[in-house]
């Protein structure tokens, strides 16, 4: 579609769209949210991006081919779920690790449900983008 309305605004609508997606991921785990509704709502960004500026241009934002970030969250969010029976827990029990812990002071919490999520995201945005992708190259 060659409207410059469209795509002048889709410029500033995507970068809203994927910061909140950001928000919602990193929200989800104490509040509604999470990996799979910011996956879905990252893909309806670029699913916006392709629909103003084309398929190719979308492929090049994203960077990474959909399939491949779909396979990395999927790996992402198995390794997370193995950390624990690494450890002799049940499989996904949450696992804390603390970056720059000092006496007093907890440092900054990593915990292996975020990488969860994470993982999460990204298998949901490469199917999701993938599909999309795949119904406009057939248009």
């Amino acid at each position: 579609m060659n409207s410059v309305i469209l795509q002048t605004a889709t410029r500033a609508l995507v970068a809203l769209i994927l910061v909140f997606s950001i928000y919602m991921l990193l929200r989800g785990h104490n509040q509604p949210g999470g990996g799979f509704i910011a996956g879905l709502i990252a893909a309806a960004g670029f699913a916006l991006f392709a629909m103003a500026w084309g398929i190719a241009a979308a492929r090049r934002a994203l960077r990474v081919e959909p399939g491949k970030l779909a396979a990395i969250g999927v790996l992402l969010a198995g390794i997370s779920g193995a950390v624990a029976a690494l450890l002799g827990q049940a499989p996904f029990t949450g696992q804390w690790l603390f970056i720059g812990a000092t006496e007093g002071d907890k440092g900054l919490p990593i915990s292996t449900i975020l990488v969860f999520d994470i993982g999460v995201y990204l298998s949901v945005l490469g199917a999701v983008v993938a599909l999309v992708f795949a119904l406009e190259e057939d248009a």
